[in-house]
């Protein structure tokens, strides 16, 4: 399986096209909806949110409520296009209109793609590149994730996300699966607990006032993963390397973990190492899961939890300095759109990626043209790991 996504921040839509998906597999396109609408939500998001719905449709590949085989595509429209025809529309423009024009970008914003962007690829408009490097991207994404769960519910593997910090505001504590699912729900941080949610509100309030930002740390859990997705015979199939490579490929993502992750370093091997156990009831299994369900690039069968830290928001309402392009002079940093904190839609877009690299996994290592055969094929697998 594989996709691409095409569309700029204030173009007309945004859209993705995923290649490789099973025929015959249902789907329900108002679940996958609310997954979408998931992401623009939680505290100290912009007004951007208000004015986009990010109501999807398909374009191809979708029959009767179920897959072709075929290419599908996705695309979500922009509803403030209208107001950036000009301005992004693929009309050329004269020398006059183009001098003419509003919203040109010279002065790069520290943290962004904008300076070492235009330099790249030759913009003297930095808008040329902070509109596709902008988290509007993330959109598709999000679409070709929630498709993904679709495959995974129907093979009875369950992803959720939780945000564990933001700022100086923590929620650590280990929940069950269900805790996390049922306690995100009513929260406007995806935070378990309902006392780090209102300190984490407040903490968001007073960043706002004060024109700064703030990043955190996002949790996802992914249960009843199958065993031996993923390999261990080359750098590139090793299965947590690909989820890793996917969290820090989401705008302002710069560290990821799994399990114990960093606190690995601090203690010895023999608090680490999750020993090996055996029942007839349940096989081969892990008295613990300080690896976060892998070994070797690939699944124990044990859940797979990845962490991933996210930057604040570079684009501050108290801007920092930069230099114009242009004129070369110092000046303060041009200032698009900016959320005091977008942490918990983070962790949904995070949550989207770590699906569809599990999706990827499960296709790869399975007959995958239909779905009657993908999960035949997936059973004789298990039937076999049971008689191990």
């Amino acid at each position: 399986m594989r996709f691409l996504t095409a569309g700029e921040s204030h173009g007309p839509k945004v859209t993705a096209i995923v290649e490789g998906f099973p025929s015959n597999l249902p789907i329900n396109k108002e679940r996958m909806q609310k997954e979408l609408f998931k992401r623009q939500g939680g505290y100290g998001r912009g007004r951007r949110m208000q004015i986009e719905k990010d109501t999807f449709t398909f374009g191809s590949g979708i029959r009767h409520g179920k897959t072709l085989g075929s290419p599908i595509m996705m695309e979500v429209q922009n509803d403030d296009f209208k107001h950036w025809t000009k301005i992004m529309g693929d009309t050329p423009l004269t020398k006059e209109e183009l001098s003419e024009m509003k919203r040109v970008i010279t002065r790069p914003r520290p943290g962004h793609a904008d300076l070492v962007g235009g330099q790249k690829y030759n913009h003297r408009d930095l808008r040329n590149i902070l509109e596709r490097s902008s988290a509007r991207e993330t959109t598709a994404r999000v679409l070709v994730g929630a498709l993904c769960l679709e495959l995974l519910h129907a093979l009875d593997i369950r992803i959720t996300s939780r945000v564990v910090r933001i700022g100086t505001v923590v929620d650590e504590k280990e929940y069950t699966f269900k805790e996390i699912v049922e306690g995100t729900k009513s929260s406007s941080v995806k935070m378990v607990s309902e006392e780090s949610t209102k300190k984490a509100e407040a903490l968001i309030d007073q960043a706002k006032k004060d024109g700064d930002t703030l990043g955190g740390i996002v949790e996802v859990i992914v249960e009843n993963p199958i065993i031996g997705l993923g390999s261990h015979v080359h750098y590139d199939t090793k299965l947590d390397a690909k989820i890793a490579q996917s969290l820090l490929s989401i705008n302002a993502f710069k560290g990821v973990e799994f399990g114990m992750g960093f606190r690995m370093g601090e203690v010895p091997g023999s608090k680490v190492q999750d020993e090996i156990m055996y029942s007839k009831e349940n096989g081969f299994f892990r008295k613990t899961n300080n690896l976060g369900g892998f070994e070797g690039g690939m699944t124990t069968g044990m859940p797979v939890i990845v962490r991933g830290v996210m930057k604040p928001i570079p684009t501050l309402y108290k801007p920092l300095m930069s230099v114009d392009i242009d004129s070369k002079d110092p000046f303060t940093a041009t200032i698009e759109r900016s959320d005091p904190s977008a942490v918990p839609a983070a962790s949904v877009v995070a949550e989207h990626m770590v699906a569809i690299e599990i999706a990827k996994a499960i296709l790869d290592k399975f007959s995958s043209d239909d779905f009657g055969d993908l999960k035949n094929a997936i059973d004789a697998y298990n039937k076999r790991l049971g008689e191990f």
